[in-house]
């Protein structure tokens, strides 16, 4: 394992050609999230061509990106002389909307008084509609009768994107690149995702999709139904967090997609004990001293001592690293944040290298990293 702390095009220069198996990172998205420095843009694509150099023909990539800036993302990736394979959506739950209140601002700037409705017991959903007033702290509603009442600025964010690339192969076929270089494949039945109704699908005879001699009949009915695979189902390029609100959308077949909620508290501090307690940013519902408001208009603190804003659920980054990684492979993060992919990387038992430039967090990455007692997974 190598934890390097500083500019990741420079440290990624000291990295030898072709000596990593997969790259797995959640690299700044460019949106100037909490107005940190770190996040005006994304990685130049001379970034991805250091990453291009030092993974292994056939190795993949797997970058993170927000709805906003993915084009920018996956241009850049493809500049550098990776393969777009695919995009993998995370869909969650708990998006929170940072939306401008267009009633508001017109009554504001015409004078006009808005109707004070009280506390909401939803506060953080109506945001954006109905305004939050924090006055004296009481995170109290308003509405307007302004014809722009209701009108936003922005949607609730739902889902985030990881870029699957792949570098060029060195071989003529897959088969033969594998043999040479352990790469250029994905770890399919390491990440089926186990269900109690899970089918086996191929272009099977008669071309209808189904193992086991499935037919139809003229009306396009089956005529028997499809055997039960006991490895699971296939990986998708779909991921969620399981929650009631995602579940809803899919009926009675959430199950067959991987599925990990976001990371908790316990998950992000762990192996920070002793790590002094820091306010992370603010936004539309935070109040003073560090506080911010629930769902039900309380106050909770807003103090961690992983403070990173943009924690990614260890579950998660294990399944993406195992998804591409071959057994007893080395996975790259050029920008670990606070340390999931490294996490996600030890659990599986797959050797490690992150690089991050702020300090204090590669303190953190470096206590959670090695907080993780060493594996021996036959993946």
């Amino acid at each position: 394992m190598k934890l390097l702390n500083g500019d990741c095009l420079e440290q990624l220069k000291t990295l030898e050609d072709n000596s990593v198996d997969s790259i797995v990172t959640d690299p700044p998205y460019g949106i100037s999230f909490m107005n940190k420095k770190w996040d005006y843009d994304v990685p130049q694509v001379e970034h991805f061509e250091e990453m291009l150099r030092v993974l292994k023909p056939g190795g993949h990539i797997l970058c993170a990106c927000g709805t906003r800036t993915q084009h920018r993302m996956a241009v850049n990736i493809e500049d550098a002389g990776f393969e777009i394979r695919d995009v993998v959506s995370w869909i969650y739950g708990s998006g929170f909307p940072k939306s401008h209140n267009i009633g508001k601002a017109v009554d504001k700037l015409e004078g006009n008084e808005r109707e004070d409705l009280g506390k909401h017991p939803n506060a953080r959903e109506t945001l954006g509609t109905i305004n939050i007033c924090k006055k004296n702290g009481s995170g109290r509603l308003t509405k307007g009768n302004s014809p722009y009442e209701g009108w936003g600025t922005a949607l609730k964010p739902a889902q985030e994107f990881f870029t699957l690339a792949r570098k060029p192969l060195s071989e003529k076929t897959v088969a033969q690149n594998v043999l040479k270089w352990g790469t250029g494949g994905i770890n399919i039945d390491g990440c089926r995702v186990e269900t109690e109704d899970t089918y086996s699908y191929s272009n099977g005879a008669g071309g209808n999709g189904f193992h086991g001699g499935v037919g139809r009949t003229p009306d396009g009915s089956r005529t028997d139904k499809p055997k039960m695979n006991p490895q699971g189902r296939f990986p998708a390029n779909l991921i969620h967090d399981g929650s009631d609100e995602v579940v809803s959308g899919f009926p009675n077949n959430a199950n067959r997609f991987f599925y990990t909620p976001k990371a908790s508290k316990a998950e992000r501090n762990k192996g920070l004990e002793g790590f002094e307690e820091k306010v992370m940013g603010r936004n539309q519902s935070s109040l003073d001293g560090g506080k911010m408001l629930t769902g039900s208009g309380n106050e909770r603190s807003n103090k961690k001592q992983n403070h990173h804003p943009t924690v990614k659920p260890i579950a998660l980054m294990q399944y993406l690293c195992r998804l591409i990684t071959p057994t007893g492979g080395t996975v790259l993060d050029p920008y670990m944040g606070s340390g999931s992919t490294g996490v996600g990387a030890k659990e599986e038992g797959f050797d490690f290298i992150g690089i991050e430039l702020d300090e204090e967090y590669f303190k953190i990455c470096e206590a959670r990293i090695n907080s993780v007692e060493e594996t021996n997974h036959l993946l």
